[in-house]
């Protein structure tokens, strides 16, 4: 089975040539992620250790939009990863010029916007991001939103813009929400199904296969003490998927969806 990891984090440590955004360490213990560097040589390694083949790499928000050091791990790595870039949501120019130079990068698959903290909760449904829909559609940039308190304004986005594939993060959970907690959540989402540019990471009964994603976020995972193989055979030997639907949702979903082909000696 190809295994394709649809979100992980890496970054470096915090030098004063590389800064951190403010309160981004408070938000990493509050969202359960380690703090020391995350570097591409070490997740490379869980990878090859647990068997699989690729990971999207979401450039951590701590470090602001930059994107230098995912791509730095797909030039050494050729094949083994992919990027879903950040951008400036609220400056216009400078994130439209970022998107189109996005479009002709190899290793850059597609976006990932934010619609959860305090700062850009509202940039969904106050014109902020208002300009990106339409260019990314045009452009052909499959986008990862996370907008939990937003599925039928992202609903209404996906039906206005058909041609844009919209993956949704983490199930469009609410940031802590666990156990019995997540399940209004995850309902709302998943009666986003109607509209097929809407693929979300889960939700197999709504969605089908084809359209949710395996992902670990895993640096939240290893401070629990999961590992990475934990993750996998969660699906292949725990859940009643059959060998189509697990190839699907393991990995070739994701591929197909952003367009990143398969090796054919896979």
């Amino acid at each position: 089975m190809f295994i394709v990891d649809s979100q992980v984090h890496i970054w470096r440590e915090e030098t004063p040539d590389r800064p951190w955004i403010p309160g981004a360490r408070e938000r990493m213990r509050l969202n359960g992620h380690r703090e020391e560097a995350f570097t591409y040589e070490e997740c490379l390694a869980l990878m090859d250790e647990a068997g699989v083949d690729r990971a999207l790499i979401i450039p951590p928000s701590w470090e602001g939009d930059r994107v230098d050091y995912a791509l730095e791990a797909c030039e050494a790595n050729p094949g083994r990863f992919g990027v879903m870039a950040r951008i400036p949501q609220n400056k216009p120019a400078e994130g439209a010029a970022m998107l189109r130079d996005f479009a002709q990068n190899p290793h850059i698959l597609g976006t990932r916007l934010t619609f959860h903290r305090p700062i850009d909760r509202n940039w969904m449904i106050d014109g902020t991001n208002d300009w990106y829909w339409p260019l990314a559609e045009e452009l052909g940039i499959p986008t990862m939103v996370h907008a939990p308190i937003w599925k039928a304004e992202l609903g209404a986005i996906a039906g206005h813009h058909p041609g844009l594939r919209i993956i949704i993060d983490h199930m469009g959970i609410m940031a802590r929400c666990v156990d019995d907690a997540i399940g209004y959540w995850v309902t709302e989402t998943a009666d986003l199904f109607a509209h097929p540019n809407i693929y979300v990471r889960e939700m197999v009964d709504k969605m089908g296969p084809h359209r949710c994603f395996w992902g670990t976020d895993l640096t939240r995972l290893m401070a629990h003490g999961l590992t990475y193989r934990d993750t996998i055979e969660q699906f292949t030997k725990h859940f009643p998927f059959t060998e189509d639907e697990l190839e699907w949702i393991m990995g070739r979903g994701i591929c197909e969806c952003l367009d990143w082909p398969i090796p054919v000696t896979a």
